[in-house]
């Protein structure tokens, strides 16, 4: 994330500086792994997708949350820095994280518009998240 991104965030609210926070940080992919373990033992069905991919999302959202904190900072009332900053990770399936901002979009379809998720859209976040969470928290745990 280079700095001038950086910096409008913090000049329009969505990030603020803080001290590099390692219990938080810890407990944020905590948090994030157990409930994605939780959300994986559901089947994903017509009834169960939106559930299902929101809790992937919130996941997701969650790790986006620690790398900012190992940074330094504290993402406030925006996903979309949360998604942002994992769109510049460095990972083997880099091409996949092009896909954050549309699970943005859907996951606010949902939760704001009641959109249904597809049981097509609940297996992609799944998929996403079980072929990159890994790399991703190793990669927040070595900042």
């Amino acid at each position: 994330m280079n700095e001038s991104k950086i910096s409008r965030f913090l000049v329009e609210g969505k990030l603020k500086e803080r001290n590099i926070d390692i219990p938080r940080i810890k407990s944020i992919l905590k948090s994030a792994t157990d409930n994605t373990n939780v959300v994986k033992k559901i089947p994903i069905t017509k009834e169960s997708a939106t559930l299902v991919f929101r809790e992937f999302y919130e996941g997701i959202r969650q790790l986006g949350d620690a790398k900012w904190w190992s940074l330094g900072y504290e993402p406030r009332a925006s996903h979309e820095v949360s998604m942002e900053i994992l769109m510049d990770m460095k990972i083997k399936d880099s091409v996949k994280l092009h896909k954050l901002d549309w699970f943005r979009k859907i996951r606010n379809n949902a939760n704001y518009r009641g959109y249904k998720v597809s049981e097509e859209q609940a297996r992609e976040i799944s998929d996403f998240w079980n072929s990159c969470s890994k790399e991703i928290i190793e990669n927040i745990r070595k900042t």
